[in-house]
């Protein structure tokens, strides 16, 4: 069946015309495509908006165990206060720590119902704001007196339980949370065994929980370790046996996400445990809600795909039978091309597009030749252009003169300069490769400047005196490397070249107006300011003959290829009154960009 089917369609496509290939093997590939891509971002969808919820259900469960864990370290600190800065420190056979109860509770009354103390036999000792028991209530029966005496090394968290311990006439049976733990008592000298109550109101735990926002049917309970429901929404219900929970079973299962089925219906739960006490954050919430943006993203998909596949059938019919014939006539010609053909006659008829490649046919071989002089001298160009680049960045004969006085240096015995140049040599090549990076500091630009000045302050000793200034705020922005240096070196090689102990060189940086500038300044021969702006304008012969290659001109332009035409270098300058040369840029902050 399946290999008859195979031949009927092998044998279709062998007789078929270009046009029924095109139209019914577009419409298949299409048609197939967009099934498979739709029925995957259906997918993808489904899974990203599961991931997501359980993500923010996650997120939110973090928080609600954040605000719990803050509640049960205020009990926790309020038991440490009572214990450790009152009982710990008195003798209650003649001293009493109501004061200390009255403070602590004053201080904590908005969500603290009372403290007590009991001795081992269950009397009470001292308690705030209440003080009297009711008749015939032993504190021992209760579960939170016995697992203080029990475990004493142990802070204990009872579930919310009515406390009608004390009798008050103004005193309300409220819900609440107890604390308890063993305490050591002294009294007349000896110590006794004791346990410390701390109630604190459940509504705060119930407001807490009851804040969650979920979603519409979706909602957050608490649990103990044991699966005792502390808090849910639908407690009442619970309790009369009218709906059920998965509570005993989830009890079991660790921090995370889970998938389950309860009644039918598939529920996402995320488990979250309370530091302290062992209680777990339970959240629900049902698949269907979640997915149900998802049913009608499906919905709409299905209409674009039948809507697309229709629309892509009469195109292709459309599309085939004005290519088809084009097409052909273009192969023949491609033939006649690849046998070495040179002047081809080839239609231009079909389609833009099939016109467009006939034309772009006929222009490929007579610009073939062209393109390939153009790529030998593009290439050969970059070539050159990369070798100038490596070579601006070092200037050999700065290099050699340098090694050369340090080495006059050390025969002179003079061993501080020497460290000093070969120091400021090693820090100048340092910055001078930055890693490969283009863009550096502010602040090591002027380190690689400094380093200069020092060197070329020793070699051309008594010849002029520097400085460098830079306000805070200009040190951690951004700047082009290599721009300051060639501009200083125009300086002491033109403006110092005939001073004699009287030279000066002043480089400042600073920032205006979201604008960073960065002088230098000299005190040299100057020049009359035509001449100084067409130093950035005329080509070829604005560089330094001494220099390293990196002319005015060239920091000029790599100020503007970076930062725009608006920034680069001004000149100011008059004769016998020296030159002022000013770089622009903005001011932006650096950041630390490796394979810049």
């Amino acid at each position: 069946m399946l290999k008859s089917i195979q031949e009927r369609i092998i044998n279709y496509y062998k007789k078929a015309s270009i046009h029924n290939i095109i139209s019914v093997s577009f419409t298949i590939v299409a048609v197939l495509g967009m099934i498979v891509v739709g029925g995957a971002l259906y997918l993808r969808f489904s899974n990203l908006t599961e991931e997501m919820v359980a993500k923010n259900n996650q997120a939110i469960l973090d928080q609600v165990n954040l605000n719990l864990d803050s509640y049960l370290r205020k009990m926790m600190k309020i038991s440490d206060t009572m214990y450790y800065r009152g009982i710990k420190k008195k003798d209650l056979s003649s001293e009493n720590i109501n004061k200390e109860m009255d403070i602590l509770y004053e201080a904590n009354k908005d969500f603290l119902i009372s403290i007590s103390l009991f001795s081992e036999h269950g009397d009470i000792i001292a308690s705030y704001p209440v003080q009297q028991l009711k008749e015939n209530i032993d504190p021992r029966e209760n579960e939170w007196f016995q697992d203080a005496l029990e475990k004493s090394e142990n802070l204990h968290f009872s579930t919310p339980h009515v406390q009608n311990l004390f009798y008050d006439p103004n005193y309300k049976y409220t819900w609440v949370v107890s604390l308890s733990r063993a305490v050591e008592i002294t009294e007349d000298g000896k110590a006794k065994r004791g346990v410390l109550l701390v109630d604190m109101s459940f509504s705060g735990i119930e407001e807490i929980c009851k804040n969650v926002d979920l979603g519409q049917n979706a909602y957050v309970y608490l649990m103990d370790g044991n699966g005792e429901i502390i808090y849910h929404p639908r407690q009442q219900l619970i309790y009369t046996n009218l709906i059920e929970e998965t509570n005993n079973k989830n009890s079991k299962l660790e921090d995370g996400n889970y998938l389950e089925n309860f009644q039918g219906n598939k529920r996402m739960i995320n488990i979250k445990t309370v530091g302290y006490t062992g209680w777990k954050i339970v959240s629900v919430s049902p698949i269907e809600d979640i997915l149900s943006g998802a049913s009608d993203f499906r919905a709409f998909a299905i209409f674009i795909m039948l809507f697309a596949i229709f629309t892509l059938i009469s195109i292709n019919m459309y599309v085939s039978s004005r290519i088809a014939n084009p097409i052909m006539e273009l192969e023949k010609a491609v033939k006649e091309f690849e046998n070495g053909v040179d002047n081809l006659n080839i239609s231009e008829t079909g389609s833009q597009e099939v016109q467009h490649l006939a034309k772009a046919i006929k222009l490929m071989i007579n610009q073939m030749n062209i393109l390939m002089d153009n790529i030998v001298k593009e290439q050969e160009e970059k070539r050159k252009s990369e070798l100038n680049a490596l070579q601006s960045q070092i200037n050999p004969h700065f290099l050699y003169n340098t090694l050369d006085s340090i080495v006059w240096m050390i025969e002179n015995e003079n061993y501080n300069g020497a460290i000093t140049m070969v120091t400021s040599l090693a820090r100048f090549f340092r910055i001078s490769i930055s890693k490969g990076r283009n863009i550096i500091t502010v602040k090591d630009e002027l380190e690689h400047a400094r380093n200069y000045l020092t060197i070329q302050s020793i070699r051309y000793k008594n010849k002029f005196d520097y400085e460098i200034e830079a306000q805070e705020e200009a040190l951690d922005l951004q700047c082009i490397k290599l721009i300051v240096q060639p501009l200083i070196e125009n300086a002491i090689y033109h403006g110092m070249e005939y001073m004699y102990g009287d030279g000066n060189i002043l480089v400042k940086a600073y920032v205006e107006e979201e604008n960073l500038y960065i002088d230098i300044i000299d005190n040299g021969l100057g020049m009359p300011q035509e001449v100084a702006e067409e130093l950035l304008v005329k080509k070829g012969k604005n560089s330094s003959r001494k220099g390293s290659g990196i002319g005015l001109k060239n920091v000029h332009e790599r100020i503007q290829l970076y930062f725009g035409k608006e920034y680069g270098l001004k000149i100011f300058s008059e004769p016998d009154e020296g030159t002022i040369i000013r770089i622009h840029m903005p001011a932006n902050k650096y950041i630390d960009n490796k394979g810049e």
